[in-house]
């Protein structure tokens, strides 16, 4: 391990040998923006993150009735629970509050779940813009943004500020889109009317980073859960446009399967696909993997952390970056081991040998690269 079992909160030492891939520092990626201070994905979250230090911000990506792609971290803008409240761990939005959208309240199956709510694919763009973002955890994080009209931003718009930014400053920031739910967008799921929605998210946002020119392949990542969209991009899409974008394969820490292999009838779990065998696989199509954390540094019943797995000297022995899900400051979130210090569990998975973080919190991952940065 990279600490001794009992001693984390003892470490003093800020400084041990990156192990990452290339031997460069781990990047830092603010999940959502920085998402802990800031509702996610608003263009707020995103610049506090980059003041923060984030390498790259991480938008994901739903779709607009006429098929813009938005910064969502799903199509449901709202979704109401059984008793017909607001259920406000997956609400991001006020639209439940717009008596002029109560008809499109709807009940739809995403990936295999029954949500009612609304949905992005059943407004355009003007109407989207009229909504607020709230924040998604309010029990948990007292960002208080409820009603200061934060809007939900385009991925143009996602590009335009971070090209704002790189004028102002000199810097260089990259982005790191997830593609949400593209067996549904492009093949399963419906509009209001029945119609089939039949977009192709991957697609799409190729043509936008074109049209923005915004391709650097050392300023871009595309991730995703499913397998074939990122196949699709490596061997279709993103050869047709010319370009080649890093991909990031997506990995859950349970024996859920990626959604397009329950459509395929395909077997295999996402703990299997951390196999060396599968993760060679992943080798032809992608750059790397972003596994939730536990898939690397597992934890007991009882919450506390266990022996590390052989994950990232798999990945790395394929040639595969892993970008490790999700670092978070709060107590309920961290092992019980970091006695509340979220810096523990950076140090702990820099000393592993992870290649970047996804961080609601980007300035404490900022904080202890830099520390660890210092010592070498």
């Amino acid at each position: 391990m990279a600490f001794a079992q009992g001693d984390l909160a003892n470490n003093t030492s800020n400084c041990f040998n990156i192990n990452t891939l290339n031997g460069q520092p781990p990047i830092v990626i603010g999940h959502r923006g920085a998402s802990g201070s800031r509702p996610e994905h608003t263009l707020e979250a995103y610049q506090l993150a980059i003041e923060l230090g984030a390498d790259f911000i991480e938008p994901d990506l739903v779709a607009t009735k006429d098929g813009y792609l938005v910064g969502r971290h799903e199509n449901a803008l709202a979704i109401l629970n059984a008793d017909g409240s607001v259920n406000r761990t997956d609400t991001s939005t006020d639209v439940a509050s717009h008596p002029e959208f109560s008809h499109r309240l709807t009940t739809k199956v995403i990936d295999g779940r029954t949500i009612t709510g609304w949905f992005t694919e059943d407004f355009t763009l003007v109407e989207i813009k009229t909504l607020n973002c709230i924040e998604r955890l309010p029990y948990l994080r007292g960002t208080n943004f409820d009603h200061h009209g934060l809007k939900i931003p385009t991925l143009q718009e996602i590009i335009d500020l971070v090209k704002q930014v790189e004028a102002v400053t000199g810097g260089k920031i990259g982005i790191y889109p997830e593609t949400k739910h593209p067996t549904f967008f492009a093949s399963q799921g419906t509009l209001l009317d029945a119609s089939p929605i039949h977009i192709n998210l991957g697609k799409v946002l190729v043509d936008t980073l074109v049209a923005q020119d915004f391709i650097d392949p050392e300023r871009v990542f595309i991730q995703s859960f499913e397998v074939g969209n990122l196949q699709e991009l490596k061997q279709v899409i993103m050869p047709s446009a010319g370009i080649d974008i890093p991909l990031i394969q997506l990995l859950d820490s349970d024996d859920s399967k990626p959604y397009d292999f329950v459509v395929s009838n395909d077997s295999r779990t996402y703990s299997q696909l951390t196999q060396p065998q599968e993760l060679a696989n992943i080798a032809t199509y992608a750059a790397g993997i972003g596994p939730h954390k536990r898939l690397i540094l597992p934890t007991s019943a009882n919450g506390h952390l266990q022996t590390p797995t052989t994950l990232v000297e798999d990945a790395h022995a394929v040639g595969l970056l892993l970008h490790p899900y999700t670092f978070r400051n709060e107590n309920i979130f961290l092992a019980p081991d970091y006695n509340g210090d979220p810096k523990l569990e950076y140090q702990q998975f820099i000393h592993l040998g992870v290649d970047g973080f996804f961080s609601d919190f980007p300035g404490t991952a900022r904080l202890v690269v830099d520390q660890v940065l210092n010592c070498l």
